[in-house]
């Protein structure tokens, strides 16, 4: 199924591209990664529509819900039994098809850099020339842990947005090279989102919700 491919963490992961250019030296630099971090930062809960892309061009969509430190939720259409649940700690993919749950730390995930307190996006961040003054392109990746894989993130100039930028896209490329492209649209903020919508049907013990 494309969206298994798309979204297994890490064996695959989710977006950015593999780009090497290279950064030049500059305040104007630092303060873009600075004006990125504090607008990653300062989104407090987040719920967007998104369409996922794997590799081979195929692409789902859904609803993504944000809530940090750390949750996320990725529901996809009906047409796509499948989950993704973020709790803090760990990722957990739920294929309804099969009844399958595969669970993973987050900090092993490229999405470690969006979920993980830990990951300092300030500290393991560098920006790539987007050559448009109020798109800002940020990739973040550990160079001690390339098994982490890495994920670039798109921010877009927007007042009203938490730190007057806005998270429109990002790829994910994971430790096997498997590529994913998020992108996200219809962004709301500060919506009300309970703990529960990051519990899931386990499909392996009928009824019952897991954390």
């Amino acid at each position: 199924m494309a969206a298994m491919a798309a979204v297994a963490v890490p064996a695959s992961a989710l977006v950015a591209p593999a780009l090497q250019a290279q950064t030049a030296p500059g305040a104007a630099q630092a303060g873009d990664l600075d004006r990125a971090v504090s607008a990653l930062r300062a989104i407090a809960t987040m719920r967007a529509d998104f369409v996922q892309t794997d590799r081979s061009g195929q692409s789902v969509s859904g609803v993504l819900t944000l809530k940090r430190p750390g949750k996320i939720r990725f529901q996809y259409e009906k047409s796509v039994p499948m989950l993704i649940v973020g709790d803090g700690k760990a990722l957990t993919l739920i294929d309804y098809e099969v009844n399958q749950v595969q669970r993973w730390p987050i900090k092993n995930s490229p999405l470690g850099a969006l979920l993980d307190p830990a990951r300092d996006v300030g500290r393991f961040g560098t920006l790539l020339p987007t050559g448009n003054p109020a798109v800002v392109s940020v990739e973040v990746r550990d160079s001690k842990h390339p098994e982490y894989g890495r994920i670039t993130l798109i921010f877009m100039d927007k007042p009203g947005a938490p730190g007057g930028m806005e998270l429109v896209s990002w790829v994910a490329l994971d430790s096997q090279n498997k590529r994913t492209t998020i992108r996200l649209s219809n962004q709301q903020y500060g919506v009300a989102v309970p703990d529960s919508t990051f519990t899931y049907r386990d499909p392996r013990n009928t009824g019952r919700r897991t954390h």
